[in-house]
């Protein structure tokens, strides 16, 4: 989640517990309201559903969580933090704010690299109606960075080398005498590395690293919604100086089917029958996400009757049962009829007792 988000969006009102809840109250609070609000047993409310689960992404892990309260306390001027969007879409989107202890450092001694978690990232994943409802595993591709395939990752130009530091002697940092105290300061000439490279690789422009691309698979659950997010853990970016890697955030887009609609783990459909279907019963074929079925429609059958076709809905997956396919039915009427028509239409009405004047 974007830092500005972060700063906009007051997680704990979302799930409804106190900025110094503790981990047990945000994860009994979380699991009351995704109990609530679940798809499954509240239609509707997708949209609330995934703003819980996103408040307790952040707010149910503790790296996190203590990011997303410093940018808080921080304010409006946080919220500038974050890369823009990648190649492919894919944003990256974690800061890392440091320890308190880090911005005294300084007074004391050189300040040095201490590991960082790695970056989170987002892309999107399009789906097709049918692999959302029956669940699939695909993979992402996700922009990267690789040792130069020219330097080995060294910086330096095939023949040239590294030499020490002229500024700082190869210290990394330069000394700044303020009476009792002892400034340090990381040196501009060779930003803490302590030397230079003589000649950059001309592939990577002295980084090391040039752009790549890497897979990641993914694994969808049956049922899945437009507009879900699906969290891997530990996909996002490598960590720096042995830091853990960030995640991965999957935004899932499904299309529509003209023939479906779905309404938690039940799909939704229509079919239109004639009106002496209507009134003397009729079976009639039905379209599912696997194939036709035959539907029996009794006598008497009234526009706008759901008919239930049990387990032709959303697949089971984990603790779930199998959903339904709810097939409405519509009657169609004649909007001309002849003369003949008409008289025999009459007669019916007569003999139901019924006045069709």
């Amino acid at each position: 989640m974007a830092e500005r988000e972060w700063f906009e969006k007051d997680y704990y009102k979302v799930l409804g517990v106190a900025a110094n809840a503790t981990d047990k109250e945000i994860t009994r609070a979380y699991r009351k309201l995704a109990k609530q609000l679940h798809p499954d047993t509240n239609p509707g409310s997708e949209e609330k559903f995934k703003d819980v689960s996103v408040a307790y992404d952040v707010l149910g892990d503790a790296e996190k969580r203590k990011e997303y309260d410093e940018v808080r306390r921080l304010g409006p001027a946080a919220a500038g933090f974050g890369s823009p969007a990648g190649a492919g879409g894919v944003r990256f989107t974690n800061a890392d704010f440091g320890d308190l202890g880090d911005l005294f450092s300084g007074l004391f001694g050189a300040r040095r690299p201490r590991a960082q978690r790695g970056a989170d990232l987002e892309t999107a994943l399009h789906l097709s109606f049918s692999d959302a409802v029956h669940g699939v595993t695909t993979t992402v591709s996700l922009p990267s960075n690789e040792a130069c395939h020219t330097c080995g990752g060294r910086g330096a130009a095939p023949g040239s080398g590294f030499v020490t530091c002229e500024t700082c002697g190869g210290r990394g940092v330069l000394n700044d005498d303020q009476g009792p105290f002892a400034m340090s300061s990381v040196c501009p000439t060779c930003q803490g590395r302590g030397g230079r490279i003589v000649t950059p690789c001309p592939t990577c422009q002295g980084t090391g690293r040039e752009p790549s691309s890497r897979r990641v698979n993914v694994r969808v659950p049956a049922g899945v919604v437009d507009g879900q997010r699906i969290r891997l853990k530990g996909k996002g970016s490598p960590g720096v100086q042995g830091g853990p890697p960030g995640d991965l955030f999957v935004d899932v887009h499904v299309a529509g089917d003209p023939r479906f609609a779905q309404r938690g783990r039940h799909l939704t459909t229509s079919v239109s029958i004639p009106v002496t279907a209507a009134m003397l019963g009729t079976t009639v074929e039905v379209a599912t996400l696997d194939g036709p079925v035959t539907l029996k429609i009794p006598a008497g059958t009234q526009g706008g009757t759901t008919m239930r076709v049990r387990g032709r809905g959303v697949p089971a997956a984990g603790k779930h049962a199998a959903g339904d396919l709810l097939v409405t039915v519509e009657v169609a009427v004649p909007k001309k009829l002849t003369k003949e028509q008409r008289t025999l239409t009459e007669r019916l009405a007569h003999a139901l007792g019924e006045d069709a004047s």
